[in-house]
């Protein structure tokens, strides 16, 4: 995991290419098996491969979004607040976990935040996502993880910032 964790960055460029339902299945299971507080799983994934549909997300925001656009597949990772007061977290749990196993897997990913953006300034991001693509009227989006075959190559971030870690 190390060695991927040198050399893994965001891809925000993808092959024009599917990916294939056996890989889509692993990276479905490992999210679905992501570690939740007190096992609550307060969150539901939907994985989105429709042209049409993967266009209406990129629009989730003024910018920042334009790589969904572009994605073969992208999983919208939502939370239900009234379920477990730490859905942002196990939300973001589940939503590293689709980014680690796709890299494991040979494919790229980028994060999109959705949580605390806003569409336009009278709705937010995750209020457009759950009318445009007909999301639970009671869950909050969290992110949006775009993955595919990468299109682009970046070197790994050099070194790691020692200063961030104490310690004792």
């Amino acid at each position: 995991m190390l060695e991927m964790m040198r050399s893994r960055r965001s891809i925000r460029k993808f092959e024009d290419k599917p990916v294939e339902k056996e890989k889509l299945d692993v990276i479905i299971e490992c999210a679905l098996r992501s570690p939740s507080s007190m096992g609550k799983r307060p969150w539901k994934i939907w994985t989105v491969k429709d042209r049409a549909d993967l266009e209406k997300m990129s629009k989730a925001k003024p910018h920042g979004l334009d790589f969904v656009a572009k994605a073969p597949v992208a999983f919208i990772v939502a939370g239900y607040p009234d379920a477990a007061d730490v859905w942002i977290e196990d939300c973001s749990i589940v939503s590293i976990v689709l980014q680690l196993e796709a890299e494991m897997l040979g494919l790229g990913s980028c994060w999109g935040q959705i949580r605390r953006r806003m569409y336009d300034e009278n709705t937010s991001s995750s209020d457009y996502l759950k009318s445009a693509m007909g999301l639970d009227a009671d869950c909050e989006v969290l992110s949006i993880i775009a993955i595919g075959y990468k299109a682009e190559e970046k070197k790994g971030h050099s070194g790691i910032p020692s200063e961030k870690v104490i310690i004792k």
